[in-house]
């Protein structure tokens, strides 16, 4: 049974163990840096920039106010290209369709494209429980699969790994699972991906089913699409017998003109290219060319639920790019895993208690992982305002039951809220607290639960003045 996040701890406990970690910290830091280095100067190249994101937000908008009509679309165009469409509302009837759709073609082993989606709902697990194993194909997805490790990037996995590290996974592990490592290998790039590629030349050649996932759906043809930097998407779509392609229902766009904008706009924020070595697109099946059967499963596990909340549907416009998570000081200190999700950095911080909830203690805790510096917003090339998201699902939290509330909070929370409620009472309490704000020594501990915000920030000095008092005292008399 492959790894997963269940039973992970929430961010501010996985957060403290990672911050500790001074190679997890370096490794993160040199790659992102790298990455949005890359794509800082080739946005540069593009005058009209702003107004492809800004073309990109509306569409996914329009596809967002009628999505039902689209996904009815893309169900016909893709049946009456050969291809079944099947529905999945969580990742349990997700797997189940999967599972079987693998089971009926009697293979016990199978090649996959890089798919967060897959990840998400835990379907390499639930084919390992009926005794299907399913091989990651890309190169980073590989590399956390074989080190029995999860995912902290959503465009480079095992972004959180160095050369060292992934040398060590390759020779101890490749050898169990098929081709062996080569005798001697060191840990040059050049040497670990001719490894990797030699080790998944035989998985190509061998398996008879795919399971993919894809960047985007064109709902007028029913085409999928699969942007990727190695050719084992291609392989694996091309090889196989049988593709199953599981896809979130959001990743449905209107047009294939409307897939020119995203892919301007996707390998650029991604990974600093202006286009990526391998865009794959595919329409049901062809007969004497790839495979004979396709199956397209539409899973929603948690969509509709964020579809509904007015301000945090704009997650769904998400594209998966991570460009958030290469700009967030958050992020680049303490890695993807610390978010407990396939999602981390801000969109995690976002989608997750959007698809969930926010009334366990995972999830609430994440729309606090944030600075709220804002650097996501002005990256995302579809111009998703997490700030904005952020805000709300922290007021959500503040006034309903969530776990992750401490009593304490709550009752001083209320407290709060009664005296601002009150004017006069308000007021004397402000006063009062800057009487008290000159007893209060520098560098003081509160007390309490509350020492855990003095433990890493220093207690701000309290003015003597209120600032309503000082307006009235300074510019009260000049209206």
């Amino acid at each position: 049974m492959s790894k997963t996040f269940m039973g992970w701890p929430a961010f501010p406990k996985a957060a403290e163990t990672a911050t500790a970690d001074g190679q997890l910290r370096a490794n993160v830091r040199r790659a992102t840096h790298t990455i949005r280095t890359k794509r800082a100067a080739l946005v540069d190249e593009r005058p009209d920039w702003q107004d492809l994101r800004d073309t990109a937000a509306a569409l996914k908008d329009d596809v967002l106010a009628h999505l039902d009509t689209y996904l009815e679309q893309i169900e016909e165009k893709v049946t009456a290209a050969g291809g079944t469409v099947h529905w999945a509302g969580d990742a349990e009837e997700a797997n189940r369709i999967v599972t079987r759709l693998v089971q009926d073609t009697g293979e016990t082993e199978i090649v996959k494209v890089k798919s967060m989606l897959t990840e998400e709902i835990g379907l390499d697990g639930a084919l390992a429980a009926a005794g299907i194993s399913a091989r990651e194909t890309d190169l980073a997805a590989a590399i956390v699969q074989l080190g029995d490790d999860l995912p902290s990037h959503v465009v480079v996995p095992a972004l959180h790994r160095n050369r060292s590290e992934i040398r060590d996974v390759f020779v101890r592990e490749m050898g169990k699972h098929g081709r062996p490592a080569p005798e001697g290998l060191s840990d040059d790039p050049e040497e670990l991906a001719e490894a990797a590629r030699l080790h998944m030349r035989e998985k190509f050649l061998t398996s008879r089913v795919a399971v993919s996932g894809a960047n985007f759906m064109v709902a007028e043809t029913g085409t999928l699409c699969i942007v990727e930097s190695e050719g084992n998407g291609r392989m694996c779509l091309t090889l196989a017998d049988t593709l199953i392609s599981v896809v979130g229902i959001e990743k449905v766009i209107p047009t294939w003109q409307d897939l020119e904008v995203y892919l301007q706009l996707l390998a650029r924020s991604a990974t600093g290219e202006r286009m990526a070595p391998y865009t794959s697109t595919w329409t049901g099946v062809t007969d004497g060319d790839g495979p004979r059967a396709f199956h397209l499963v539409l899973v929603d596990n948690g969509r509709t639920r964020a579809l509904a909340d007015p301000v945090g549907r704009q997650a769904l416009r998400c594209i998966r790019c991570g460009a958030c998570m290469n700009i967030c000081p958050v992020y680049e200190r303490t890695g993807g895993q610390a978010y407990g999700s396939v999602y981390p950095g801000p969109i995690g911080a976002i989608l997750n208690p959007l698809l969930k909830g926010a009334d366990d203690p995972q999830t609430a805790s994440l729309p606090y992982a944030s600075s709220l510096c804002g650097a996501c917003n002005e990256v995302c090339p579809v111009k998703i305002r997490f700030t904005d998201v952020l805000l709300e699902l922290r007021h959500d939290i503040a006034e309903g039951d969530a776990k992750v509330k401490h009593p304490a909070e709550r009752v001083a929370l209320k407290a709060v809220a009664g005296a601002m409620g009150h004017g006069a009472l308000w007021n004397a309490a402000v006063k009062a607290a800057g009487t008290a704000g000159r007893l209060v020594p520098k560098n003081a501990q509160l007390p309490g639960p509350l020492r855990g915000w003095t433990d890493s920030r220093a207690l701000p000095d309290i003015p003597e003045e209120s600032f309503r008092s000082w307006w009235k005292r300074t510019e009260g008399g000049t209206k």
